[in-house]
């Protein structure tokens, strides 16, 4: 029998998050998400999100705060980690896009909601 899980998703027609991200593929465990043409701006208020997450800066340039005081700037090419329930915050320096995935999924079971809180 075929595994019937496999899926494709147009960025084109994904839906959109409350704080402007794509959702792209999502699964069980993991999930991808765009941010596409983030503008630049003041530094966000910091969180702790309920699930790790890793990403690609295909366009841009923003800077990556980390509880502790580390500050991580981040260029097109480079690649990150935030793990979970880490304090972090990112100001936005160039227009800005890049490919998140996160474990678990950011968007199942209301958890970026209740990080926003």
């Amino acid at each position: 029998m075929a595994d019937t899980s496999v899926i494709k998703v147009s960025s084109q027609r994904s839906p959109h998050g409350e704080m402007g991200q794509k959702y792209l593929a999502s699964g069980i465990s993991l999930a991808m998400r765009l941010w596409e043409n983030e503008a630049p701006g003041p530094r966000q208020k910091s969180v702790r999100r309920p699930y790790e997450t890793v990403g690609y800066v295909l366009r841009g340039k923003a800077e990556l705060h980390l509880e502790g005081g580390q500050m991580i700037v981040l260029n097109p090419g480079d690649s990150w980690v935030v793990p979970k329930d880490e304090e972090h915050a990112y100001r936005i320096l160039e227009t800005f896009t890049a490919i998140e995935a996160t474990h678990p999924p950011a968007q199942m079971h209301d958890r970026d909601a209740s990080a926003r809180a």
